[in-house]
């Protein structure tokens, strides 16, 4: 989950935001061969040879206008990348302007004017209901709400202790949660069949916007055939994106309790590679494939998969 929300005022983002770099291709080369064998619905034969560098094929595209920023949401982003779409591996495009990622919707009267031209259609909230109480959204012009409680816990606080093994041990247990847990994978069966089966463009957010909605994007963007080395830069852009809050969350704790603290909780707020990463690997370990885990784990029939394909890929 977002644990921005879920530790006292003690936890905070890293030093320094570091924007998406490109990887050497030696260290995609466990993951590339999961991606080959699990993390595409539509398996393609040459797969291997096939995959685009997110530093030179076409992944993150340099060129291309982002889309809008939202000053008072600033994690909010098109899951289909900047404004040619992310490239998949069969030589395809990711569609704009279908599915929208966010952090909290607290939106100034500038910002909600442009998020109304997006004409959103619904709003999918997957905070707990003790977020939801303390930072309500502020809704898009004509856009139904629905609260989808990914955690299924009534608040998101953590008490000390579960802090004992690290903050990175943290967020990579709660990766694996949305694997493994039974509400995460009620809650994001029923979320990814809303988003296939709901007509207009459509927004899912959490507090903020890269944990619980992290995940909903890589699943998205590995049901579009979407490399995972560019998966996984995605993934990484709330570094970029939410750099000011991130910093501001630094000044606050350091001045609190002191910058060895600020810098033990760093991980909770921001994202590593190694975050996202152990939630494939969990993945791998319980149902084999991608295609295991979204069918078998997350209950989807593959009508609802295809759909979900169709509507993300040009």
């Amino acid at each position: 989950m977002d644990f921005t929300a879920k530790v006292r005022l003690r936890a905070t983002g890293p030093s320094k935001p570091r924007p998406p770099q490109c990887v050497p291709d030696g260290e995609f080369a466990t993951r590339r061969g999961f991606l080959k064998g699990s993390a595409s619905v539509l398996l393609m034969s040459g797969f291997g040879s096939a995959l685009l560098s997110a530093c030179g094929g076409g992944g993150l595209s340099s060129d291309a206008a982002d889309a809008p920023r939202l000053a008072s949401a600033d994690n909010f982003r098109d899951v289909g990348g900047a404004a040619g779409g992310y490239q998949t591996v069969d030589g395809r495009q990711v569609r704009l302007g279908v599915f929208y990622r966010s952090n909290t919707l607290t939106l100034s009267t500038a910002d909600k004017a442009v998020i109304d031209t997006l004409r959103i259609a619904n709003v999918y909230d997957l905070r707990t209901p003790g977020e939801v109480a303390r930072a309500q959204d502020v809704m898009p012009a004509g856009a139904a709400y629905q609260n989808i409680n990914v955690t299924g816990e009534a608040d998101a606080v953590v008490p000390p202790a579960d802090l004992s093994g690290g903050a990175i041990a943290v967020m990579q247990s709660a990766e694996r949660a949305y694997v493994t847990g039974t509400a995460q994978r009620a809650a994001y069966g029923a979320l990814l069949t809303q988003l296939a089966n709901n007509p207009g463009a459509q927004l899912f957010h959490s507090t903020a916007g890269k944990d619980r909605a992290g995940w909903v994007a890589a699943l998205l963007l590995s049901i579009a055939n979407v490399p995972l080395d560019v998966i996984v830069q995605d993934y990484l852009l709330t570094n970029t994106y939410s750099a000011v809050s991130i910093n501001a969350q630094i000044a606050a704790v350091q001045a609190q309790s002191g910058a060895a603290t600020a810098a033990l909780d760093a991980p909770l707020f921001s994202v590593q590679e190694s975050f996202l990463q152990a939630g494939f690997n969990q993945v791998q370990a319980s149902y084999g494939t991608m295609s295991s885990y979204l069918t078998v784990g997350l209950g989807l029939s593959q009508t609802t998969i295809e759909t979900l394909h169709d509507r993300l890929v040009i």
